[in-house]
């Protein structure tokens, strides 16, 4: 099967592992080796339930005994899809109340820019710094590192970008502006946390010009900080949310979310604003919503601070600089990218996966699953140091 997944299936490295798998179950996955491997990544960040859990396959299994895909998006009432829509009316504060089911993170943003231009009926696009939403022309063209996106140049027009935590740009954010978008928390930069005021602030300045604020969630989103949503920590509502990731628990999709009035722009003057065959498939948004229910009534989040605690209490050691982030969404400076890279993989060996942040390749990606254990936790934690220690 290695050589197949070399020969046949596109890379987009010269590095991939190729690990065979051959079942996951909770937070661990098991390859075809005979070995366990305990998760610190979660698919990064998808697998908000671990893998495989009862009721995300149990639910998929209850859709695919029904039907399956019916019509392109918004044309027929299909139980899950309305259900899934309505639970998150219900977990959001107002005026999120509208969503849009698309099929990743990616085709989300792109979606939710359209949603912005057309609703302003302005052109001009603010992202941030160092900012990471996905691959898409769309999404790459408001992504802010230029070494990603020099090679696909033409990209957007009319995209500018301010510093993330940099309240002195806010001048840059004018009438002419249709929407300023932000990672809640920046991902590809190394999991990095707003300052207290900050988006309280953004917020504040996007509505004096006019401007829509959108903020990326498709990673924080769905439990992860402790909160459903990141933004929830601090204050303030987007006009537009995006998600994706950990939503379906496991399985691919992506949503956009507004009030009623701005989501409804999308339907005239060109009707069809934004379409999409497969998206609010029901047999994704039954895990989705499966997913969604499980995180809010169990508890789960709940449980985060004390694992983040643990997290930062046990990663101690003269090669750790410090470590960035909020709830089990953690990144790990060690330095430098070629010590984080052999740290992750002699941590494979040991049977510990970890990963390391796209644009700051010196920061090891802890993001596991939201329903690891405290003793997963330690046992992951001392494979880390082990090897720290090996190194060192």
């Amino acid at each position: 099967m290695q050589t197949d997944f070399f020969k046949y299936q596109a890379q987009t490295t010269q590095f991939a592992a190729g690990f065979e798998v051959e079942k996951a179950s909770g937070s661990y996955i098991y390859g075809k080796d005979g070995r366990k491997y305990l998760d610190f990544v979660a698919g990064v960040s998808a697998n908000t339930l671990g893998h495989s859990h009862p009721k995300i396959v149990e639910a998929i299994k209850t859709q695919a005994e029904k039907y399956l895909h019916v019509m392109v998006y918004g044309e027929y009432a299909q139980e899950m899809p309305v259900k899934l829509c309505r639970l998150l009316a219900d977990a959001t504060p107002e005026p999120l109340e509208v969503t849009y089911l698309v099929n990743s993170g990616a085709e989300a943003i792109d979606g939710a820019l359209k949603l912005a231009k057309r609703f302003t009926g302005r052109e001009e696009i603010i992202s941030m710094t160092n900012s990471y939403h996905g691959n898409t022309h769309g999404a790459l063209s408001v992504s802010g590192n230029e070494f990603h996106k020099r090679e696909f140049r033409p990209l957007l027009p009319m995209v500018s970008f301010i510093e993330f935590n940099n309240q002195e740009d806010f001048d840059k954010i004018t009438e002419k502006t249709a929407c300023v978008l932000a990672e809640t928390i920046q991902g590809a930069a190394g999991f990095l946390v707003p300052d207290a005021d900050y988006f309280r602030n953004l917020k504040k300045r996007c509505e004096e010009v006019g401007a829509l604020l959108i903020l990326d969630e498709i990673q924080p989103g769905f439990g992860r900080t402790g909160k459903l949503f990141a933004f929830e920590h601090l204050d303030m509502v987007p006009d537009i949310l995006v998600m994706g990731k950990g939503m379906g628990g496991g399985v691919p999709v992506g949503a956009f979310m507004s009030s009623k009035t701005i989501m409804h722009s999308l339907s005239h003057s060109p009707k069809l604003g934004h379409i999409t065959t497969f998206g609010g498939n029901p047999l994704i948004a039954a895990a989705s919503y499966a997913t969604l229910h499980e995180v809010i009534e169990s508890g789960l989040m709940n449980e985060i601070q004390e694992k983040e605690d643990l997290f930062r209490e046990l990663l101690v050691h003269p090669k750790i600089k410090n470590v960035n982030g909020k709830g089990l969404m953690l990144a790990v400076n060690l330095g430098s990218p070629d010590f984080t890279l052999e740290v992750a993989k002699r941590c494979m060996e040991k049977g510990l996966i970890v990963f390391w942040q796209l644009y700051r390749n010196e920061y090891l990606r802890i993001s596991p699953p939201l329903t690891i254990s405290l003793a997963e936790i330690k046992e992951g934690c001392e494979f880390i140091l082990e090897v720290l220690n090996e190194m060192e």
